[in-house]
């Protein structure tokens, strides 16, 4: 778990149900084509929402795969997710990270200090060396927020995902904990 100036960022638990089920019912109609509108009911149980929480703790336990909902410091409200992914220990030490606030929270600098909490448990409490967030080129929403943590633009690598059933182009940013050393977090 991490706090910031305004949120808290720590893995799902039983508790947060509620609150998960209240954000994904109403969420706004999607506002871009990396945003989603909301889920329905029967996507939205209990046991649905079990099932999740037991698929994040087996990614935990296997230091492959953390998800930290972001919540408002102040009344607990989910305000999205970070996460990082394809964790790569060995001679590389590597993580992909991947953002998301909800569109109804967007322009308030969350995602920005979300990622930066994140970035610090990556380097200090995971030991990792090297963070990447690959981001389609006209994402320039996500750019800036790459930007804006530090991370340096390190190419185009094509075809490099396949989102939404389509082998995409990435612009890579990348940064190292040799970069991000005796900066502040939060």
């Amino acid at each position: 778990m991490r706090k910031t100036k305004r949120l808290i960022l720590r893995p799902l638990e039983l508790s947060d149900y509620e609150n998960w089920r209240q954000t994904y019912s109403m969420l706004a109609s999607p506002q871009n084509e990396w945003d989603e509108g909301p889920w329905k009911d029967s996507e939205l149980t209990l046991a649905k929402f079990k099932a999740l929480l037991k698929t994040e703790k087996s990614w935990r336990a296997l230091e492959k795969f953390y998800v930290y909902g972001v919540f408002d410091r102040n009344d607990g409200v989910l305000l999205g997710e970070v996460r990082l992914m394809d964790i790569s220990r060995g001679i590389f030490q590597n993580a992909y990270l991947g953002y998301r606030i909800f569109s109804h929270f967007w322009g308030q600098g969350y995602a920005t200090e979300a990622c930066r909490a994140v970035i610090d448990i990556a380097f200090k409490d995971l030991k990792l060396h090297r963070i990447e967030a690959a981001i389609e080129p006209h994402n320039k929403v996500s750019i800036k927020v790459a930007k804006k943590l530090g991370l340096r633009k390190e190419g185009l690598s094509s075809r490099r995902l396949q989102v939404r059933g389509k082998w995409k182009d990435m612009l890579v940013y990348a940064g190292t904990t040799e970069d991000f050393k005796g900066r502040s977090k939060k």
